[in-house]
């Protein structure tokens, strides 16, 4: 009997071992998925005169950012990106007219994309460089800048050049100094012509 009751208790610690680990499992991959969704705000400290001084004696270095798959996705009438969830409600909605036809565009900003901007508008000029048409890289353009006017300058296509197929964007349009200029793009054959 008493053999029995040992096996019984230690059947038992086996099961409850098993089922603790289970609800350790399941409330860690709850408390992933919570985390990863977590808005994280870093605090902008602002410059020390001294750090302003010094930064006014240097040259601002140039920010060059893609609009649609860096900064936002699209996707107009009738055609659903793979790339935004369904369901999901766009940013904003624009009404164009390209070739005398009336083009929607759903606009969905990346997540923190307003919070990134006015950070890093702090310490670069911020230039738009897009392969899109004016009509709509404009459009797109004034409605991330919203009136902030931390886009400094905006190039469109009819400043890129067809090459094999693919458009490729000509950073001399910006400036001759191609030293100050970094560049944010999904796109790494639009520049295929600055190693």
């Amino acid at each position: 009997m008493w053999k029995q009751l040992q096996m019984g208790l230690r059947a038992f610690i086996v099961l409850a071992s098993k089922i603790w680990t289970f609800i350790c499992y399941i409330i860690k991959k709850q408390t992933r998925a919570i985390i990863q969704h977590q808005t994280i705000k870093y605090e902008i400290v602002p410059h020390s005169p001294l750090s302003q001084h010094r930064i006014s004696l240097v040259k601002r270095k140039i920010l060059v950012l893609d609009l649609d798959e860096t900064l936002i996705h699209s996707h107009h009438d009738g055609v659903v990106r793979q790339m935004v969830k369904p369901g999901t409600p766009p940013d904003f909605v624009l009404k164009v007219t390209i070739d005398r036809h009336p083009v929607r565009f759903f606009v969905h900003k990346r997540p923190h994309v307003d919070y990134f901007l006015d950070v890093v508008s702090q310490w670069y000029d911020l230039v738009i460089f897009t392969a899109s048409m004016e009509i709509y890289g404009a459009a797109v353009a004034d409605k991330l800048d919203n009136d902030r006017r931390v886009l400094q300058k905006r190039f469109f296509r009819q400043h890129c050049t067809l090459d094999y197929g693919s458009y490729t964007k000509d950073l001399s349009s910006i400036t001759n100094d191609l030293s100050s200029i970094f560049i944010l793009d999904n796109s790494p054959g639009a520049y295929r012509a600055y190693p």
